[in-house]
């Protein structure tokens, strides 16, 4: 297992030590910790974890505006929510705005590691009954209007191994799940789904999904 680069940001001191040491236990590195939003933002562009592991609500700004603030800073960072609430704008609006994944939590120390280590392999991690949620959503932002004119124009041709894998995300199926119905290693099927963001100038498994439903992928 390789070693996760980790910032916990929540505002509860307890809540936010007993992450980091469970993390530090499992054999990770915690790079930061932070109580506040805008100075998780700070100190993440400055020592640049794998992932963050946030909070919805913080006492200076919403964790929906840190995941704004991370992406805007650090690109390439993922971001896993750790929040005592599932409720459905909240789960919507963290996705939207390029959380990795969302867990609630109550879920078990195994779970949360797990979620960790598949959050930094860029595999959207949901606490059960939520991923259904989400991928509600990308139908129903496929289903709206059309994008201006050029935003998908020319796009690159994809392979036939990557068309193949972007079906099954627009399914909804996990890297796992793909990686056993294709026949191919996670790794393979991670490659392909970054190749796949790369030539279509996408940024996420949100802007990727409602690619593949746009351009009737999810049959």
């Amino acid at each position: 297992m390789s070693v996760v680069r980790v910032m916990v940001v929540d505002d509860h001191p307890m809540w936010r030590e007993g992450v980091a040491r469970d993390l530090t236990e499992a054999g990770h590195q915690v790079v930061a910790t932070s109580g506040e939003g805008r100075q998780a933002i700070r100190v993440a562009a400055a020592t640049r974890p794998d992932v963050v592991v946030l909070d919805l609500q913080l006492p200076d700004v919403s964790g929906v505006a840190v995941i704004r603030g991370l992406r805007a800073a650090l690109p390439e960072v993922r971001v896993l929510m750790l929040s005592a609430s599932g409720e459905q704008q909240g789960v919507l609006d963290a996705m939207k705005a390029g959380a990795t994944g969302y867990l609630v939590k109550s879920a078990a120390p195994a779970e949360f590691l797990d979620a960790v280590r598949r959050t930094a392999a860029g595999e959207p991690v949901f606490t059960p009954g939520l991923a259904g949620l989400v991928l509600g959503e990308y139908r129903r932002l496929a289903a709206a209007p059309t994008p201006p004119a050029g935003r998908y124009d020319a796009a690159p041709r994809l392979t036939e191994r990557e068309t193949e894998v972007l079906r099954l995300v627009a399914k909804g199926l996990s890297y796992k799940q793909i990686a056993g119905r294709l026949g191919l290693s996670h790794r393979t099927v991670q490659n392909h789904v970054q190749n796949t963001l790369g030539k279509l100038q996408l940024h996420n498994r949100v802007e990727l999904t409602r690619y593949a439903i746009e351009h009737g992928l999810d049959a």
